[in-house]
């Protein structure tokens, strides 16, 4: 099962999804409400938090969780302080009962990461790409919108028809024809 703890939340955030199965794993931890409480209603345990990149808003209530469960952080820089393990492009990943391949994918921050289902058909598409063709900010620090183009493109020669679910850093989830939002982001970040 794979459930958004910021759905619903009124304040400055990026998604963050819990992940449960046999090894239930937080995509990405949030901002700015009390993602501990938020998961505690749907878990007593977790056993990692999983980061697409470490913008502020998909880092700020890690503090908390990692004190609240014990548990450590996984992302692409073990440079960066908030980073325990690194996982490197191309390396498979538990998240629930599932594995998914980690897709090194620059151009919104340099250690932005995508996860692919091993099976094609589940994708955590992090600040990448978004529903109906939005793609992720290019004007910050790191941001490079060559390279974020070739990292759709990339995410595009990954995936395919088989995607039946998109998850992304903001706003909904897409489980309706997600492959098409994917193109259409890759044909928005062109034209800009």
């Amino acid at each position: 099962m794979i459930h958004n703890i910021a759905h619903g939340v009124q304040a400055f955030t990026s998604n963050a999804f819990l992940v449960d199965g046999e090894r239930t794993v937080l995509v990405d931890a949030g901002s700015n409400f009390d993602a501990v409480a938020h998961l505690r209603e749907e878990t007593d345990t977790l056993d990692a938090v999983v980061l697409t990149h470490t913008h502020p808003d998909h880092i700020g209530n890690l503090d908390a969780v990692c004190e609240a469960f014990d548990v450590e952080v996984w992302g692409y820089d073990s440079a960066h302080p908030v980073v325990d393990h690194t996982i490197a492009d191309e390396e498979e990943v538990r998240l629930g009962d599932r594995t998914f391949r980690a897709l090194h994918t620059p151009g919104h921050k340099n250690d932005h990461l995508c996860f692919l289902s091993t099976d094609g058909t589940v994708l955590f598409a992090g600040d990448l790409v978004f529903q109906n063709g939005g793609f992720g900010r290019t004007d910050l620090e790191e941001g490079d919108r060559d390279l974020l183009v070739q990292s759709i493109e990339r995410l595009l020669a990954e995936a395919d028809e088989r995607l039946e679910a998109l998850h992304v850093g903001h706003g909904p989830s897409v489980v309706d024809e997600p492959y098409r939002d994917i193109e259409l982001a890759g044909q928005a970040a062109r034209l800009y």
